[in-house]
């Protein structure tokens, strides 16, 4: 068999070429890698607030705009009463929460289960009832004085009965008219149990009376046509809102950040804005610094 020879000029040329290619291998080899950039890692943290809040629709908006602001964080929305909120924050299933139950709020701060309560918003409670008015209440500048005349014409009334903050506020008016109604025992005491546009909805089927707040009737009256505003206004239906931060909480920082956030300029632009270009008014106003 013939060999191939390689005349000794090709074979220099080869092997200056791999000489070539070991060089430019080992120059990448000890070259510096270029900087990679990676996407900020992003923390849950767990905000317990109220049904209220919740159907109002804020939080569609106020939600976004935080981590539109904060990137790092990921809002976990648990909507319930503040009665249930606040308990989720004593186990600490909860890093922050933003509630209206003030009573119940500083017997939380003062035993240790929370801190930092500073206020963020308020709106009104207002008394809702069938437009046919049984209980001759319309207008009616007292909401004690109200509820007084429901029970005496025994027109049906329809309650949350679920520990929240409406159920709070409800039962402090009953028992300034000195009055416990009891849906065992009295027929036209309705409980149901549920969050409040669910009850604001079985108000209307029922054509009963209700105590709902401002947010959650405006932008629920249009499926609730058998109802309308029979009082509004009384000081005692003020409902004030604070956000809570819980020690030992899960996610401290951003839970922190979150209330940096929601009392600073940027959240109280987003709660004053909610809901005026289509109601025509603050569906909340806020109220960062005032007195808790």
């Amino acid at each position: 068999m013939r060999r191939s020879i390689t005349p000794p000029g090709i074979r220099r040329a080869i092997g200056v070429a791999l000489s070539g290619i070991l060089a430019m291998s080992l120059a990448a080899c000890s070259a510096p890698s270029a900087p990679t950039t990676s996407a900020p890692k992003v923390s849950d943290v767990i905000l317990a607030s109220t049904t209220s809040t919740q159907d109002s629709g804020l939080f569609d908006v106020l939600i976004p705009a935080f981590e539109k602001d904060n990137p790092t964080y990921k809002i976990k929305v648990v909507a319930v009463g503040s009665g249930a909120a606040l308990t989720l924050g004593q186990k600490k299933d909860a890093d922050v929460l933003l509630v209206h139950s003030p009573a119940a709020e500083t017997s939380f701060v003062a035993s240790g289960f929370g801190t930092d309560r500073k206020p963020v918003m308020y709106n009104d409670f207002l008394l809702v009832g069938p437009t046919s008015d049984p209980a001759k209440i319309k207008d009616t500048t007292s909401a004690v004085a109200a509820f007084v005349k429901i029970a005496k014409a025994k027109a049906t009334f329809v309650t949350r009965a679920d520990n929240s903050g409406t159920y709070t506020k409800e039962l402090s008016i009953w028992a300034s008219g000195t009055i416990e109604p009891t849906s065992s025992v009295d027929p036209w005491y309705l409980s149901t149990g549920a969050a409040m546009g669910v009850s604001l909805g079985i108000a209307n089927e029922k054509q009963g009376y209700i105590l709902v707040d401002r947010a959650t009737w405006l932008t629920n009256k249009d499926k609730n046509p058998g109802l309308a505003v029979m009082v509004e206004g009384d000081k005692k239906l003020f409902n004030p809102y604070h956000v809570i931060l819980i020690p030992g909480a899960r996610n401290e920082a951003g839970a922190k950040a979150f209330e940096d956030w929601i009392v600073g300029p940027a959240g109280q632009k987003v709660i004053g804005e909610f809901g005026v270009t289509k109601y025509g008014q603050q569906i909340f106003v806020p109220n960062a610094g005032a007195s808790s």
